[in-house]
C-alpha cells in the first residue's frame, strides 16, 4: 500500500447546522472497536475517518468548534464527495420533531445528549460488511476480523492521515479474497459467503440510498445472510433511518428492558414496548446506548458472552 504525502487538502467545508450536532456522539456508531483503521480520535479533538466513495478512496478530517460548526478537510479521489455529503453525514436530514422521551431515564439522557443526530453516510457497503462480520459472534471477535481483514486487503488511506488508516477494500477485492484468509482472520463460511454475495451486486445495494426505506430493507433482505438485524444496522448508518431497530441484538433488548422497565426483556417485549415510540425507535435505544446508568450491572466474573443475532 502506498499512501499519497500530499498535505494540502484537496477540499474544505465548513458546515454551521441548524440543530446542535456532536460529531462523535453522531459518528460513534461507526466505530468498530478502539483500533479500527478507518477511524482515529486525534489528541486535538478531531475525528480522522476513511471512506471509498464513487469517485475512489478519501480521507477526511473533522473538527468541530461548539455544536454548531464543524469543518472537514479531505484528501484523495473522493474529498469532493465527502465535503458534498457532510450534512448528510453529519444527520442534517434527521428529524427529531414529534420525538417525546416520556420516560425520566429517556428524558435526561435526551438532554444530556442535545448533538446526537442519526447519520446518512450513504456508503451501504461501508456499514453491510461489519454488520456481517457481527453476525452471531462477539463484537470483540467481529472488530478483530474487520481488523485484520482491513490490514490485508484494504488501500493506503490518501493524504496526511494517522498512522496505520486504510480504507475499506473494492468490492471486487472482497469478492477475491481466498477461503484460507478468511479462516485466518476468524470468519465463519456463512459470513464470508453472505460477504461475497453482497460484493457481487453492490451497485444495486448502494442503490438503497435512492429507495423509500421499505424498499431499501426489502433488498438488503432479499440478500441470503442479510436478515432484518444485519439490515437495521446498515439503515441506522447508511440510510439515516431513525426508527431501525437490530432485533436479535443480544444486548439491545436487556438494555432497553433494563432501563425502561427495570427488568430484562427478550426481542418480543423490545419490539412491544418501543411501539409507542415509531419513528423513533432507534433515537430511543441509541440514547440508552449512550447513558451508563441504563445499563444492566454485571453480576459476578465477566463471561465470555454468546450472541444469539440473527441474520
Amino acid at each position: 500500500m502506498t499512501a499519497s504525502v500530499v498535505r494540502t487538502p484537496v477540499a474544505v467545508t465548513t458546515w454551521r447546522p441548524e440543530l446542535p450536532v456532536d460529531v462523535r456522539m453522531t459518528l460513534g456508531s461507526m466505530v468498530r472497536g478502539g483500533a479500527d483503521p478507518c477511524h482515529r480520535y486525534a489528541t486535538d479533538g478531531s475525528l480522522w475517518r476513511t471512506s471509498r466513495m464513487p469517485a475512489g478512496p478519501a480521507t477526511f478530517r473533522l473538527t468541530q468548534r461548539g455544536l454548531h460548526e464543524v469543518t472537514c478537510e479531505a484528501w484523495g479521489l473522493g474529498a469532493e464527495e465527502v465535503v458534498a455529503s457532510l450534512p448528510d453525514m453529519l444527520g442534517g436530514r434527521d428529524d427529531p420533531a414529534g420525538f417525546d422521551p416520556r420516560h425520566p431515564l429517556l428524558r435526561d439522557a435526551y438532554a444530556r445528549h442535545p448533538g446526537l443526530r442519526v447519520p446518512r453516510t450513504g456508503r451501504v457497503m461501508e456499514a453491510l460488511i461489519p454488520a456481517i462480520l457481527e453476525q452471531k459472534i462477539t463484537g470483540k471477535q467481529a472488530h478483530s476480523a474487520f481488523r485484520w481483514l482491513l490490514r490485508k486487503y484494504g488501500d493506503a488511506a490518501p493524504g496526511p492521515a494517522p498512522a496505520g488508516m486504510v480504507v475499506m477494500p473494492t468490492s471486487e477485492q472482497w469478492r477475491h479474497i481466498p477461503s484460507w484468509d478468511w479462516h485466518r482472520a476468524g470468519v465463519e463460511p456463512p459470513q464470508s459467503r453472505t460477504v461475497v454475495t453482497c460484493a457481487r451486486v453492490a451497485n444495486r445495494l448502494e442503490e438503497c440510498v435512492g429507495l423509500p426505506m421499505e424498499d431499501a430493507y426489502r433488498r438488503m433482505r432479499s440478500i441470503p445472510g442479510v436478515g432484518l438485524w444485519t439490515a437495521a444496522e446498515v439503515a441506522s448508518r447508511a440510510l439515516g433511518d431513525a426508527d431501525s431497530l437490530s432485533v436479535g441484538d443480544y444486548h439491545t433488548c436487556k438494555i432497553v428492558g433494563y432501563a425502561l422497565t427495570g427488568k430484562p426483556l427478550d426481542d418480543d417485549g423490545m419490539v412491544e414496548l418501543l411501539e409507542s415510540w415509531r419513528p423513533h425507535r432507534y433515537r430511543v435505544v441509541r440514547l440508552l446506548e449512550l447513558t451508563p446508568a441504563a445499563h444492566p450491572p454485571r453480576r459476578g466474573p465477566r463471561m465470555t458472552i454468546q450472541d444469539h443475532r440473527r441474520h
